[in-house]
């Protein structure tokens, strides 16, 4: 059933004869039901045609200002053959201005430039499903997203004050927001050839995202009158190519005067001599989260890769041990470690491990059974004698914030080797055993100082167990509030940690050895190994 009534008949004839197509023809008369948008574009032609000239078999479309000669358009085989493929999961398409209509006796829409004409179309969605499905990405549904022409909503603009103006004559109005959508209607039409020809759901929550850039190089100088004329919405960013992006021309629009408008643009606008051109078709996976815990065995190993002046020092890190096994099964293309806290490259994590999360991003398989988790700790584990993870999982964003809550707010426990100038006796270490909820003052550490802004942070020292070894050395085990310096709490950092053990027992101390015993954050779940 033909979605216009005769109340439609006016501005459909008057769009029609200015160089619009059908489905834009239903936008501008409020045809806000999915159905009819979806026939085939001849159908749809041939439908208005009866609509506006009944009695007629056929009828030629006119526009305004036709071009001198009759445009031969490319077919769209010919332009889409063009896609080819650009990096794993990332195809690119530098056309040439004519991703051509197959209809090649039809014009191009002055308003849409082509996009709800040959690009909504099955034969070009079953391309773009083609480099979907090269791309390697494992998915089992996807959010469909498009980019179109900023120019497009300066066309928009002036074929709806065309129409405005002239149904004003006969006391009618239409509102800028009767007007469907360019978008909506596109995916409309789309969603479900999409969904048909990959067998797959397209959901707006979907982690997978295909997204398709389109571009009009013909008319890309239609936006630079509203530079001119609002000068205040065009401000350069970084990472934009063009001060003549979507926000700011819809700004822009909102802004200028209907008068200005037309003094600087054609109502209705020109017609087009070529269609439009995809310049991308992205395929893109959101980033997944995997979390465990782990041990560092090695006095001799960075958490992450220790880099100094461009120079490795040292040859691998916790961060590359774990995450180079991630990469490779998950087919990412790169990551991001976090963890609660870190300890130096001298310092041992015993104990039930250190938590840590990896962010995978743009992983092209995301779909596994624990038990190849599992699996993955296990190799993970077999690698290297420097570390062991545990409790190996998938977790969420949103749950990597009870990791990062840890940092500042848990305790930690710590075993010490600690050596002293004079010697020392065991009663001379016992009364540290009585000390609780011991306050100190740190001020930033000389040795982090290059990284950590200078500043003095009170920690709490909870409790403190010592062990005599012999007169120059004992073993003190230490639980603290997270983010104490430890190694500072013992030598004194040159009188910036105040007090510090040899302070309180007036020797000069330092630091042999440091273990992390304990990181007291409940988080990530323990697995049953």
């Amino acid at each position: 059933m033909f979605p216009l009534t005769e109340e439609n008949k006016f501005v459909a004839h008057l769009l029609f004869k200015s160089g619009t197509c059908p489905r834009c023809i239903f936008r501008f008369c409020g045809v806000d039901f999915h159905a009819p948008y979806k026939l085939p574009y001849k159908e749809l032609l041939s439908g208005l045609q009866k609509f506006l000239e009944p009695g007629k078999d056929e009828l030629v479309l006119e526009v305004l200002n036709p071009p001198p000669k009759k445009i031969r358009l490319q077919e769209l085989e010919d332009g889409i053959d063009n896609l080819i493929p650009n990096g794993e999961g990332n195809i690119s398409v530098i056309g040439d201005g004519s991703i051509a209509s197959k209809y090649s006796n039809l014009s191009v829409c002055n308003v849409c430039l082509g996009i709800l004409q040959e690009f909504c179309e099955k034969e070009f969605i079953k391309k773009v499903c083609q480099k979907v499905e090269a791309s390697g990405f494992e998915f089992s549904n996807l959010v469909f997203s498009v980019s179109f022409p900023p120019q497009l909503f300066v066309r928009e603009h002036a074929a709806w004050l065309l129409v405005k103006q002239e149904m004003g004559k006969q006391s009618l109005s239409l509102g800028r927001t009767d007007i469907v959508q360019l978008k909506e209607a596109y995916k409309w039409i789309t969603h479900s050839l999409f969904s048909e020809e990959l067998g797959v759901p397209v959901d707006g929550k979907s982690m997978f995202e295909v997204s398709v850039v389109f571009a009009h190089p013909e008319t890309v100088e239609d936006c630079h009158f509203l530079g001119a004329v609002c000068p205040d919405c065009f401000k350069p960013a970084k990472n934009k190519q063009s001060v003549f992006t979507r926000m700011a021309v819809m700004k822009a629009l909102s802004k200028i005067t209907e008068e200005d408008f037309r003094k600087q643009f054609p109502c209705p606008p020109d017609p087009p001599k070529t269609i439009c051109t995809v310049l991308d078709i992205e395929c893109a996976h959101g980033a997944v989260f995997i979390a465990g815990r782990y041990n560092k065995y090695s006095r001799n190993l960075p958490q992450t890769p220790w880099i100094i002046d461009g120079e490795r020092k040292l040859e691998s890190s916790v961060e590359e041990l774990i995450s180079d096994h991630l990469l490779t099964v998950f087919k990412a293309e790169s990551f991001n470690f976090s963890s609660s806290g870190r300890e130096d490259v001298d310092v041992r994590t015993l104990g039930n491990g250190r938590p840590f999360a990896i962010e995978l991003v743009n992983p092209h398989r995301v779909h596994f059974a624990s038990q190849e988790i599992k699996e993955l700790q296990q190799k993970i584990n077999k690698s290297s004698d420097k570390i062991q993870v545990r409790d190996l999982q998938l977790v969420t964003r949103e749950a990597i914030g009870h990791m990062k809550e840890g940092e500042e707010e848990k305790t930690k426990t710590y075993s010490a080797l600690i050596w002293t100038n004079s010697p020392i006796q065991k009663k001379d270490i016992e009364f540290l055993n009585d000390i609780k909820d011991l306050k100190i003052d740190q001020k930033t550490p000389l040795r982090v100082l290059h990284r950590r802004p200078l500043a003095v942070r009170t920690r709490l020292i909870h409790s403190m167990e010592a062990h005599y070894v012999d007169e120059h050395h004992f073993r003190l085990h230490l639980k603290t509030q997270a983010g104490t310096y430890i190694k500072e709490f013992v030598h004194g950092d040159f009188g910036r940690t105040k007090p510090n053990i040899g302070s309180l027992m007036n020797v000069t101390a330092d630091i042999l050895e440091l273990d992390v015993e304990s990181v007291d954050v409940d988080w990530p779940p323990a697995l049953d190994e």
